[in-house]
């Protein structure tokens, strides 16, 4: 795209993924073709869970990487061997929907995996059988939103692309299509 005007992700998919869908799948109905309808973005706190200026550190790294509040998730019951109680933080979480998605996966394949460092791809076996994909990263630092000097602990992060009717095979289709990468397979 070094000579086009550049087009978001949304305008692509709809543009060019759409139509390379209805033509490889030979499906005749637009709405047929799975489309991502959001995006969960997680981080699990483990040792930070007691520490109220470390969580907010975290919250506040992942509201600024999914530009929209993040919220704490709680412990549904107490596990003894973990040390949790029912009602104690385990995690922090965001779902993105509708146009702040698009504009993730569009900063995501763009920006945020290029600087992974030793990036092969992503694994091509992570699909549920909804089509669902899960991926992820060892450190939440690749987005350009964090700044490091202000991290305290490097914490890996969870993301979850959820698809509307679909199929693992249909799903990469789609996810190629948009431009994600993966491993090839052996």
């Amino acid at each position: 795209m070094s000579n086009k005007e550049y087009k978001n992700l949304k305008t692509r998919f709809e543009e060019e993924v759409v139509p390379a869908f209805l033509e490889k799948f030979k499906v005749k109905n637009r709405l047929a073709v799975p489309v991502p309808v959001k995006v969960v973005l997680n981080i699990g706190v483990g040792a930070e869970s007691k520490d109220q200026g470390a969580l907010e550190k975290i919250q506040k790294a992942l509201t600024l990487i999914a530009g929209q509040k993040a919220v704490f998730t709680r412990a549904k019951k107490s596990e003894a061997g973990f040390n949790i109680r029912k009602g104690d933080i385990i995690g922090i979480r965001v779902t993105l929907r509708r146009q702040r998605m698009w504009d993730f996966l569009d900063k995501l394949i763009n920006i945020v995996l290029p600087r992974v460092k030793d990036f092969k791809g992503l694994d091509p076996t992570k699909f549920d059988r909804a089509g669902n994909y899960t991926f992820g990263l060892v450190e939440y630092l690749v987005f350009p939103e964090v700044n490091p000097v202000e991290i305290d602990k490097v914490k890996g992060i969870s993301i979850v692309i959820n698809f509307k009717n679909s199929d693992p095979e249909k799903s990469r289709f789609i996810m190629e299509k948009m431009g994600f990468v993966f491993k090839s397979e052996k």
